[in-house]
């Protein structure tokens, strides 16, 4: 399936009774000098071809697909790794793992984090004078100084991880299912495969847990009431904001929403598909009634859907993976196929970015950093390379420039961790590793190696199913560039500050407000923002 096919597309630990001040909104200056807001949205594990606006086929994104219409969209936009952690550090850090130390997922147990020199966007916006608040899913360590509120954010509500990784009282959809957590007085007993059996998942509002094991099925509109709030009380103040919003959607467990009729067995994922697009709804709505005419909002996915969760997983559209499928496994979440990190994006700001507009460029979750900092007239930090490039003049409708080259790291699937085992350079990607992720029929596809390296043309062959023949003249004269490419940012690496992320693990800092107990039990009565401020209990 070819480019022009898509073109006629268009479109840690709890620190109870620890106080922390007030944060005051309240600044002086006028309305015309603020700088803009930005909020970012990230969904998790949602597919290319789950947005209404990109494929035809699906029609359940009314408000994400009228957001569309109303701002550009972005058809070759890609996450800067398939897995959870990496791909969120390389958005707050505008860098590869490579060069921030995340390669992998943190656990439940993790000491560490991203690293703590390493500078996240919340910092950058702090110091330029930007209230900042997280909502979500955090999984960039938990555990002292790895906390969100100690890496630039003065609000936070979420879960410090994935929602898989803890029982609950309400498991909801997976595959397999798990049961729900042990109850206080019942009998501790192990549970079901892919299931965590020693911990209940934890809600934090700031650093104390709030919630513990979280109701999943309420977790949506909490998230939604908080980021309005936040939304609410930095508008009604002179100062800029900064919310990232960390979606639990469309990772497994899926809530146990009331799925609509549909014939395709697809009704979980259906239904929660249209929660969460009720939810970004929600969070534009209320951007439109206080802050429409300066504020960014930018939304877009972590990595593709995780295709061994079989009818519980997203939709790739056109990028099916086809050579790999026919080699067995997975070509989504974990792989660097297009499947695995080519994601939906979006980017709205009224009167700014042009409305009902499709972009073409090559465009990547690590321009987010620079991009915004940018925007908000920040600076870089020093003694540091990037990855990411500002994309103001692709988004102000000024250019359609963007990447020459991106390079996609090992993700789980084959070889090292964040090892640079593909290059994309212009339509073209090279493949020096292959191997599929777990699919619904539990293969796994085999690690392969390619020297000289597999590349397909993505503007004829979007499926990724035929390679260019290694002895062909296209393939001869894109090869010493490919080459080129990839030698020059691994020389750039060798001499940049580069960090070295901890994955050590100890039991003793799983996050638990009831340690006496084998699923982690606490009810706590949730703190709201106070007039003028946000509470960091």
């Amino acid at each position: 399936m070819g480019w022009l096919f898509l073109k006629v597309l268009l479109v840690g630990v709890s620190f109870s009774g620890f106080l922390y001040p007030l944060v005051d909104f309240h600044t002086s200056g006028k309305a015309e000098d603020r700088k803009p807001n930005f909020v970012i949205i990230l969904a998790d594990d949602m597919g290319w071809g789950d947005l209404g606006a990109n494929w035809a086929e699906t029609k359940d994104t009314a408000n994400l697909d009228e957001m569309a219409s109303q701002g550009m969209r972005f058809v070759d936009f890609h996450a800067a790794a398939s897995t959870c952690s990496p791909s969120r550090a390389s958005l707050l850090t505008g860098r590869l793992g490579l060069r921030n130390g995340v390669t992998h997922n943190f656990a439940v147990s993790s000491v560490g984090g991203l690293p703590l020199n390493e500078t996240t966007l919340a910092e950058v916006l702090q110091q330029a004078g930007y209230v900042t608040g997280m909502i979500g899913k955090w999984h960039l360590g938990h555990h002292g100084s790895y906390h969100p509120n100690f890496r630039g954010f003065d609000y936070y509500f979420g879960i410090p991880y994935s929602h898989d990784m803890g029982c609950t009282d309400s498991p909801g959809y997976n595959y397999p299912p798990c049961p729900a957590c042990p109850q206080r007085d019942g009998p501790s007993s192990r549970l079901k495969r892919d299931c965590y059996s020693d911990l209940a998942l934890p809600l934090y509002e700031n650093l104390n847990i709030v919630e513990q094991p979280v109701n999943l099925s309420s977790l949506a509109q909490k998230y939604a009431e908080k980021a309005t709030q936040f939304i609410q009380h930095a508008s009604a103040s002179g100062r800029p904001f900064l919310l990232y919003v960390g979606l639990a959607h469309m990772h497994v467990p899926l809530p146990a929403t009331q799925p609509p009729a549909d014939p395709q067995g697809r009704k979980p994922y259906l239904a929660s598909l249209q929660e969460m697009d009720r939810l970004v709804g929600q969070l534009k709505d209320k951007v439109d009634r206080t802050v429409k005419e300066n504020t960014f909002l930018w939304f877009t996915g972590d990595n593709g859907p995780w295709d061994q969760k079989c009818e519980l997983a997203g939709s790739v559209g056109p990028f099916i993976g086809s050579w790999q499928t026919h080699q067995g496994g997975s070509p989504a979440k974990q792989t660097t196929w297009e499947g695995g990190h080519r994601v939906p994006a979006l980017a709205y700001w009224p009167g700014r970015i042009p409305a009902n507009v499709t972009s073409a460029a090559l465009l990547s979750v690590l321009d987010i950093f620079p991009t915004v900092v940018a925007l908000a007239g920040a600076s870089l930090p020093q003694g540091r390379h990037f990855d990411g490039l500002d994309v103001s003049e692709v988004l102000l409708g000024r250019s359609q420039t963007g990447h020459r080259v991106l390079f996609h790291p090992n993700s789980g699937a084959a070889g090292q961790y964040g090892a640079l085992q593909t290059v994309r350079l212009r339509q073209y990607k090279a493949f020096y590793v292959t191997g599929g992720a777990r699919a619904c029929d539990g293969r796994v596809g085999p690690e392969q190696r390619h020297e000289p390296p597999l590349i397909f043309n993505l503007e004829d062959d979007a499926g990724e199913g035929a390679p260019l023949p290694r002895g062909g003249a296209q393939y001869q004269a894109v090869l010493p560039e490919v080459r080129q490419a990839l030698a020059d940012i691994l020389h750039d690496v060798a001499g940049d500050n580069v960090s070295r992320a901890d994955y050590t693990q100890d039991p003793s800092v799983i996050p638990c407000c009831d340690p006496a107990q084998a699923a982690c039990r606490c009810r706590a009565e949730e703190p709201t923002l106070p007039p003028g401020g946000v509470s960091r209990n």
